[in-house]
């Protein structure tokens, strides 16, 4: 079998959720239980995040730099996603706090959720489970909303999101 060593959606996620527990270190089992993703590829995404020196198995650390330059400058292209049709769900980009008290706007983003509570243009989420694992983890949740505002954003919604992960990510706020 062929190593791959380039990223997925997958490892934007568990970059996310390392970034979101980093005062309180997950193991790879827990990784897996709450990202709702088998063990294994929980090892695979590991290795290609390391790879791409955006994670650091052997200090067991995300590379807070590294990975901010590529979240607001790269996921976007890496990644791209283009709102759809409406649909029920759980809110993201700037209609999922921390944006959605800063940005009024007429049009909402969803990840599809049936145990969703709002309306809106669906998203497509970085893989099938997103939505369920993001309700068990506020700081998380939080994350991913601003990296999908990043993604689906116009000028100000992408500034502001900037500014928000920048205060996570490099000054671990």
């Amino acid at each position: 079998m062929q190593k791959t060593t380039e990223l997925t959606a997958i490892d934007i996620a568990m970059l996310l959720k390392l970034i979101a527990n980093q005062d309180n270190p997950l193991m790879q089992t827990q990784l897996s239980e709450q990202l709702y993703i088998a063990q294994s590829e929980v090892s695979r995404s590991l290795s290609r995040l390391d790879y791409a020196q955006l994670y650091s198995k052997h200090n067991k650390s995300v590379n807070r730099m590294n990975t901010f330059e590529f979240l607001v400058y790269g996921v976007k292209y890496a990644f791209p996603v283009q709102p759809g049709s409406i649909v029920r769900g759980i809110a993201t980009a700037h209609s999922a706090p921390p944006l959605a008290d800063l940005i009024i706007s007429q049009e909402n983003y969803v990840w599809a959720y049936a145990k969703g509570t709002l309306r809106g243009q669906h998203v497509e989420p970085f893989y099938k489970n997103l939505p369920k694992a993001s309700l068990e983890d506020t700081k998380f949740y939080a994350l991913l909303a601003l990296v999908d505002a990043l993604r689906v954003g116009k000028i100000r919604e992408t500034a502001i999101a900037k500014e928000k992960l920048e205060q996570s990510i490099i000054h671990g706020k």
